[in-house]
């Protein structure tokens, strides 16, 4: 005969009584819960566009190599022309331009890639004669941009996912995603992973029992986990090229000291010396031909870049331009009327944040591990599509019409104790400076979120009559 002592243990056994307070967590979840589903609704459309053409840009290095075959590789050759032969064939075809850096072909059957200034061209915009280094043929003429050397079909690209073609306006929409997909991931991991399960081995792998809702669910969370610290790292790295927080990371990195060194070009100091003969008019120079030669002295391998100098008194500049692991981006500074150098910067004695931040952009950029790199970017661009078609899917299954009532309910921030509120609160107001336009889109959502919240209540008073 059971007790009723043993009864009620019992009982309390299959039923313990809730706690008066809850967890700090358990207050906490559906407070993110209710920002990750809000976030995620509201920025979604902008990591979509983010995605997609940042899929599109992963595949624009191979798109680049088939659409320019012809100007970047030429018939390999018995001899080699002088790097100064192939420049002087590329001013010959370009009287208007001015020569301002060449890349000389770095492996056989590539094209030497004369640069030039000309008029007319945009922004951080260059002239590209691609010269044939055995026979002095110019195999074509396109534009260059940037420091890459993006081709026109692959700049095109860039654009498009940097601002849309929309110019400085497009940029907030690619600085809001941005801003915002690091707060999404992190508060879907920590959401997935806290989430009771039957197996932990539905943690990263979907359930494939679950049916409905809970099959969606089950596929966004294995996803996004696989995909987490991808998108972490496309989110950092990403704020780097921001209008508004690009700005103070730069100015974090100035005050750390965290900048990526550089040789002084100035030459107000080697008064005198003068530029290259029909560069700026004067005639002592040692010649690009020489100051190839002593780059190579100096150890420095191709693929390389030498920049003529800027101002008479000014050092070529040559530096390699591998960007691929491991790094090679070592640069000297060679006087152009002596040919003695006159500086060295190696990567390796770059700071630990500096090399970190060339390798976050590079990586960024695709060109970290060539086509390793951009293989994982189409990945985790698809990832990251996949989980945004995924999310608004769940959220569709689980409309309030279909019997779920709202599993987003308003005011949790009520059950979260003030030894955590405060201090979270005090994080996001300096996110928000720190990442303006996050800032400014989250101050929006509390506002649209407490005037839904008024207009609820007012909805919810009974008329009265009379």
């Amino acid at each position: 005969m059971t007790s009723t002592t043993d009864v009620g243990n019992a009982a309390e056994h299959d039923h313990p009584p809730s706690p008066e307070r809850p967890s700090s967590w358990t207050a906490l979840r559906p407070l993110v819960l209710r920002l990750h589903f809000y976030a995620g609704i509201l920025i979604a459309p902008f990591l979509l566009v983010a995605a997609g053409t940042g899929l599109l840009y992963a595949t624009s290095f191979q798109i680049e190599q088939v659409v320019y075959q012809h100007e970047l590789t030429a018939p390999v050759g018995q001899t080699r022309l002088a790097l100064s032969e192939q420049i002087a064939v590329a001013r010959a075809t370009q009287p208007e331009g001015t020569v301002t850096a060449v890349r000389p072909a770095a492996e056989p059957g590539q094209t030497t890639r004369v640069l030039l200034d000309r008029p007319g061209l945009a922004e951080s915009t260059q002239l590209a004669v691609f010269v044939d280094p055995h026979t002095g043929q110019v195999r074509g003429t396109l534009e260059s941009y940037g420091s890459s050397g993006a081709l026109p079909v692959r700049a095109w690209i860039s654009m498009f996912h940097r601002h849309l073609h929309l110019g400085e306006p497009g940029r907030i929409y690619s600085e809001l995603a941005a801003s915002w997909l690091w707060v999404v991931a992190l508060g879907g991991l920590v959401l997935w992973t806290t989430r009771r399960r039957r197996s932990r081995r539905h943690l990263i792998v979907p359930d494939r029992a679950a049916r409905g809702a809970r099959c969606t669910l089950s596929w966004h969370g294995s996803v996004g986990l696989w995909a987490v610290l991808g998108l972490l790292f496309l989110s950092a790295t990403g704020l780097t090229w921001s209008k508004y927080a690009g700005a103070n990371v730069d100015e974090l990195r100035a005050t750390f000291n965290w900048t990526t060194p550089s040789i002084s070009a100035s030459g107000s100091d080697h008064g005198g010396h003068a530029s290259p003969a029909g560069h700026h008019g004067a005639a002592t120079d040692v010649g690009v031909d020489h100051v190839a030669q002593v780059a190579a002295g100096k150890g420095l391998s191709g693929p390389l870049e030498i920049t003529w100098p800027a101002e008479p008194g000014d050092p070529y500049l040559v530096k390699e331009i591998d960007k691929t692991a491991p790094t090679r981006l070592d640069q000297v500074a060679v006087d152009a009327a002596t040919g003695q150098v006159r500086a060295e910067l190696r990567f390796a004695d770059y700071p630990l944040a500096a090399k970190l931040a060339r390798w976050g952009i590079d990586g960024h950029m695709g060109l970290l591990f060539g086509l390793a790199n951009q293989i994982l970017l189409a990945l985790l661009a698809i990832g990251l599509i996949s989980l945004i078609v995924l999310g608004y899917r769940m959220w569709w299954q689980r409309r309030p019409t279909r019997g779920f009532g709202k599993p987003y309910t308003r005011g949790g921030w009520r059950n979260v104790p003030w030894v955590v509120l405060v201090p979270l609160g005090l994080l996001a107001a300096a996110v928000g400076v720190f990442l303006p336009l996050m800032g400014i889109s989250l101050a929006a959502f509390l506002v649209i979120d407490v005037l839904l919240g008024l207009r609820s209540r007012a909805q919810a008073i009974p008329p009265r009559t009379r």
